[in-house]
C-alpha cells in the first residue's frame, strides 16, 4: 500500500479493545486484594483509566467465578464484593475463589505469557503501562522456575520513536527522508500528531507540509529523523482525525478481487464504502482500493491462499509478475 496516504487511527487508542481488556482485569483484580478498600477514583488513578471503566470491570469481576461441582454456579463459585460500599463509590472484594488453588505455571508457560504481554507493551498506547509492566513482574515471581529467556522483536527503533515522541512533545516540527511505495524518496517536514501501530507496523501520523495536508508514514520507511527548530503548525487537537485507517485519494486504483470469508475482516479498510459484494463460490468477490499496485503485491502477499486478484488485468500482471520474481529467487 502506499503509505503517504490519507489515514485514520488504527482503532482509536482510547477505545476498550486497544486497552487489552483482560491484561487489565488480570492485574486489577490482585490490586484490589493488596489494598483491601480503595475508591472508585484511587483505582482509576493508579491504572490511567475512567472512574466509569473502573465500575463496569468490577462489576464484571463480580459476575466472575469457577463453577463448582454442581457444574453451575453457586454463590460460592462467584467473586463478590461490598454492594453497600460499592454505591458509595469504594470497592471492596468480600469474596474471591480459586485464586489460592490456581496451579502455579510452569517456566515455559510463564514466559509465553510474558512473550505476549511484552508484545502488548511495545505498542504505543501501552508503552508506559504501569499494570503490564507489574503483572510481568508477578509472574517472573510465581512461576515454578524462572522463566525461559525470550526476546520479543516490536516497535520501531528506539532512537527514532524517541525523537518522534520529542516532537510530539515539544509541539516541533519533524523532518525526514521518506521512501514512499513507488520506491521514490523525498524529504517531508512534518507536524507530528500521533504514533499508532497496526500489528507489527509503526505510524507516524502528521500534517505533511509538502503535500499540504494529513499524511500518514511508515517508522520502518523514515530515515534521516530529525527534530526540527521551527515550531509545528498544526496541533493534534486542532485537526480532525479521520475515523477509518485509509481515506480515499483521487488518484485510487480500484481492484476486483475475490477473498475466503474469513479474511474480509482484514480488508475492511480497503474496501470503500458501497462497494459491490456477492458469492464467487466458497469465496467472495468485492472491490479494494489501492494506491498503487505495488502496495497490492504486498496486501495479496500477507494473506496467501485467501486472496485473488479478478481484475484489471495490470493488477493481475503485476501481482504474477512479483509472485514469478519470488519464485524464481528460491529456484
Amino acid at each position: 500500500m502506499a503509505d503517504s496516504r490519507h489515514r485514520a487511527p488504527a482503532r482509536s487508542v482510547p477505545a476498550p479493545q486497544a486497552r487489552d481488556k483482560l491484561a487489565f482485569l488480570l492485574a486489577l483484580v490482585p490490586w484490589l486484594l493488596e489494598n483491601d478498600r480503595v475508591t472508585v477514583g484511587e483505582a482509576a488513578a493508579h491504572f490511567g483509566v475512567t472512574p466509569d471503566e473502573i465500575r463496569a470491570s468490577v462489576s464484571l469481576v463480580a459476575m466472575s467465578g469457577v463453577p463448582g461441582s454442581t457444574a453451575s454456579y453457586q454463590h460460592e463459585d462467584l467473586f463478590d464484593i461490598d454492594w453497600d460500599a460499592f454505591e458509595q463509590d469504594e470497592i471492596a472484594i468480600t469474596q474471591h475463589v480459586a485464586l489460592d488453588d490456581a496451579p502455579r505455571l510452569s517456566s515455559r508457560e510463564a514466559a509465553a505469557l510474558i512473550a505476549g504481554l511484552q508484545y502488548l507493551q511495545s505498542l504505543p498506547e501501552n508503552a508506559d503501562s504501569t499494570a503490564i509492566r507489574r503483572l510481568v513482574e508477578k509472574l517472573s515471581r510465581g512461576a515454578s522456575a524462572s522463566p525461559s529467556q525470550l526476546g520479543v522483536a516490536g516497535g520501531p527503533d528506539g532512537e527514532v520513536l524517541g525523537l518522534v515522541r520529542r516532537a510530539v512533545a515539544e509541539h516541533r516540527q519533524l523532518s525526514f527522508g521518506y521512501l514512499n511505495s513507488r520506491g521514490e524518496r523525498e524529504r517531508r517536514d512534518v507536524d507530528p500528531l500521533r504514533v499508532e501501530s497496526i500489528d507489527a507496523d509503526w505510524y507516524l501520523r502528521g500534517w505533511d507540509h509538502l503535500r499540504g495536508a494529513l499524511r500518514t508514514f511508515r517508522f520502518d520507511r523514515m530515515s534521516e529523523v530529525a527534530v526540527s527548530e521551527a515550531a509545528a503548525l498544526h496541533d493534534a487537537s486542532e485537526v480532525q482525525l479521520p475515523d477509518t485507517l485509509f481515506e480515499p485519494s483521487a488518484e485510487d486504483l480500484e481492484v476486483t478481487i475475490e477473498a475466503a470469508p474469513e479474511v474480509i475482516g482484514l480488508l475492511a479498510d480497503y474496501i470503500p464504502d458501497g462497494a459491490p459484494t456477492s458469492r464467487a463460490g466458497d469465496r467472495i468477490r468485492t472491490t479494494v482500493r489501492v494506491s498503487h499496485y505495488h502496495g497490492l503485491t504486498r496486501l495479496v502477499a500477507g494473506m496467501p491462499g485467501s486472496v485473488a486478484v479478478v481484475a484489471p488485468e495490470p493488477a493481475r500482471r503485476a501481482v504474477a509478475e512479483w509472485a514469478s520474481a519470488g519464485l524464481e529467487r528460491y529456484a
